[in-house]
Order: C-alpha cells, then structure tokens, then sequence
C-alpha cells in the first residue's frame, strides 16, 4: 500500500511539473510574436480616439462612447486624417457596392421655365359688388313679408314687403294737397320726398291720380338675385339702419383664400386660378386673382387673396368649401433642383453634391422659389452639377457643415472596407447596413418636421 501510494504522488508531481512547463512556453512563444522581427520594424501600437460625436450632429461631442440625443451610436474621431480630408475638406468617398447597397440617385441642376402653384383653401361668398341691403327709410311695422327664408329666389320688381309708416302717410296726404292746390312748387316737393322714401314712381303716379290715401305701402325687389340675411318677419317694427334683409347675385362668385406670408408677393391681380369641390369632383372651375388685400392677419400670418369665378349655372354656393391652385408667373431661366433633394434644417438649407468617382460633398445653399417638383437655387450649387437625391441624409452626416468630415473608401482588397479619416478600419456588414437604414429613416423625419 505504502508503495502505491508513493507512486500517486510521483505522478502527480509530474503531471504538474509538465503543465508548468507548457504554459511558460506558450507565454515565452507569445511574447517572442509580439515583438518586432527585422530592421525599420515598430510595434503596432492601438490608436485612441480623441472624443466621440453624434453621425447627425458633429457638433454633439463627448469623451467617451455613447448615444447621441437620437438614439445613435457616437462615432470616434482620431487625431490624423486622411489625405483627402486635408486637399478637398468635406468630401466624403465611399466604395460602388455601398453606394448601391444605399440606392444613391442623383440629378443634374439645370436651368428651365419654373412654374409655381400655390395650392390653398378658400370659401364661397356673393360677389359683394352686386349685393344690395335693403333698408328702410322710415318708422313702422311690416304688414306683410312676402320672402319667408333665406335662400328664397326673387326677380327685379316683386314685392317684398309691406309697411305701416304714420311719416308715409303724412308725405301721401302731402302730395294731395299740393294736388288739389295745383301748387306746382309743393307737388315737386312733395314728389321728390316720397322718392325719397324709396316709393316707387307707379305709386306716386296713382297717388296723384287717385288722391287716395294709403295706410300701408309695398316695397320692390331693386334686383333679380336670392335672399340672404332675412332678419325680419310680419309684425316686427324696424328703424332706419334696421337690415331687413339683403338681396345677392350668383352670376359671378367670389372666393376668399388666404396664402402664408412668404407667397404673398408671388401673388398678383389677373393671375389664373384652378378650383376644385369635393361635392363635384372631377369638375374644375377656372377663375382670376381680383384682389389682393393690402393687410395680413395678425394672428395666421397670412394675406387674404379675393378670386373671382363664373357662376352661370349657380353650382357654386356661398359658403362651400374649396380647394383653390394659384398659377404664379412662371421664370424663364431659374436654377433648379429637384425639391426632394433639399436637406432642410432649422437654421441652414443643404445638398450633397456627387462629385463622381463615388465622392461626395454637403454643402449649404441659398433657395428661392419652391413649386411642386422643383426647387429654386440661389447660391451654393452651379448649374450642370450633380446633387444626390435619394440616400442624401446618411451621406450629409458623413459630410458635415462644420468640415470634421470623415470619409468611406475602397481599401483595395476588400470592397466593404471603411475608413474614417484615415485611422478606422472596419467591415459595413449587416449591422452596419441597419444603422444607415435607422439614420436614412430619421433623415426623413426630420425633412418632413421642417418643411
């Protein structure tokens, strides 16, 4: 037993002597690896990044890895950058599997005939320089009313309404008097002061024929039209001033509209105007711009544009609701861009130009005019140059305005390689691929926030 038990412990003090040995060779083979072989050799020394900043904003800095305000992962900056970063600041190169795998489209700036539409809302109305208030002139109570609604249809000449007036009655007995008198002087007198009173000239004729008297006197339609704004009925005593009712046209309408501020000035009288009702679709009305209010409404910011449209078979209705296309002058040389291109902020507009070869570069431009496809451009961008279309917001974070740009490049043999500024190297895989899907997407979002 003695001599067994001697033999255990001899071969574990082997089996531990052997493993000893391996693992001082292992870390010995290790650290002969890791040193370096031949002359002009230097040790790979890991490079740290200065600070770490958001992939929308560059001006969201922090010392060490996180999130940005958007939910993103901060990209690092190191301390070198690229040689292109330094020729051509701003200018970002990325390989053509990415840019296809990105679906980058892009347009060529060119000058053409821009028409602008500005497309709002308006309202029916009367055409207010063919609606009469009637009124009355004198004291009294309506006998009868002959319109019982609003809305009524009435021609020129049919009864309205009929009224007891003791001041009516004193100008009727009046002209009889001077009648019987033939005193011509007090008969014009008298004349004149009835029709003063709005009493119709038949009337007077028979008054002075007759030399009868009477109580109540009717009143007449001055125009063919509808009745609108019926404030009376029989029995009701009215005043001078009282607006009994009002009697409107629907030959010709009006419509009101209103345009934000800043299409104000592209709004002129005699323009050409397209409407639209949602209870006739497919039916198109063509009007003209009549007036242009001098005034903006101090609470909407916006200015009042009066149209004007034909009305011949009373379709259009006061008060309806329309949808109304505004044709500005169109500019025969303008430089335009499409409008889908524009990276709109709060505080700047942008464009990534393609500057071919897979290069790309954001830059800040000046717009003009918007219609419903193209964009106006003042400064920033020169007429035959390529701007990117689609995909622009991954490309704009890469190129950002404050020229801190990193850059995506070939790295010879693998073609999905990418290099920030010279120093970080890195495989765009799927994960990748699913960052510039989140960071497109919340491009989107923030163009459709701003516009």
């Amino acid at each position: 037993m003695k001599k067994q038990s001697t033999m255990n412990k001899s071969l574990i003090i082997t089996i531990l002597a052997l493993v000893g040995v391996a693992t001082a060779t292992h870390y010995l083979t290790k650290l002969t690896m890791d040193e370096p072989t031949g002359e002009g050799s230097e040790r790979v020394v890991e490079k740290k990044p200065l600070y770490w900043v958001a992939p929308m904003d560059p001006n969201y800095r922090r010392d060490k890895p996180g999130k940005s305000p958007m939910g993103m992962e901060l990209t690092p900056v190191y301390a070198e950058g690229g040689a292109s970063s330094k020729d051509n600041p701003g200018t970002i190169t990325i390989s053509p599997d990415v840019v296809n795998n990105l679906g980058v489209r892009t347009a060529v700036a060119e000058r053409r005939s821009m028409h602008t539409e500005i497309t709002t809302v308006g309202y029916v109305q009367y055409d207010e320089d063919q609606l009469i208030h009637v009124h009355p002139r004198v004291e009294g109570w309506v006998e009868k009313l002959y319109v019982k609604a609003a809305g009524d249809p009435v021609e020129k000449g049919q009864p309205l309404y009929t009224l007891y007036s003791p001041q009516l009655v004193n100008a009727q007995e009046e002209l009889v008097l001077a009648v019987n008198r033939d005193n011509t002087r007090l008969i014009a007198a008298a004349e004149i002061r009835l029709k003063a009173l709005q009493i119709d000239k038949s009337l007077i004729d028979e008054l002075k024929h007759k030399r009868v008297v009477k109580q109540t006197l009717t009143f007449y339609a001055p125009q063919s039209g509808v009745v609108d704004n019926l404030n009376i009925r029989e029995g009701f005593f009215v005043k001078p001033g009282t607006t009994l009712m009002s009697v409107g046209t629907l030959d010709d309408v009006w419509v009101e509209a209103e345009v934000f501020e800043r299409q104000a000035a592209l709004v002129n009288v005699g323009l050409p105007v397209t409407m639209t009702l949602d209870y006739l679709p497919g039916k198109r009305w063509q009007g003209e711009v009549d007036y242009v209010y001098p005034a903006l409404d101090p609470k909407t910011r916006t200015a009042r544009v009066r149209l004007r449209f034909k009305n011949p078979d009373a379709l259009l209705k006061p008060n309806m609701f329309a949808q109304v296309a505004i044709h500005a002058n169109a500019e025969n040389d303008a430089l335009v861009i499409p409008k889908e291109a524009v990276i709109r902020t709060g505080d700047q507009d942008r464009v990534v130009l393609a500057l071919g070869e897979g290069r790309f570069k954001s830059v800040e431009v000046e717009l003009g005019r918007l219609d419903a496809e193209y964009a106006e451009i003042r400064s920033g961008v020169k007429a035959g140059e390529r701007v990117v279309t689609s995909a622009q917001f991954l490309l704009d974070s890469e190129s950002s305005k404050t020229s801190d740009f990193k850059r995506m490049d070939h790295n010879g043999e693998d073609h999905n390689v990418m290099e920030r500024d010279g120093t970080d190297h890195g495989t765009m895989d799927h994960s990748s691929m699913n960052h510039v899907q989140h960071t497109e997407h919340t491009g989107h979002r923030m163009e459709s926030g701003n516009d």
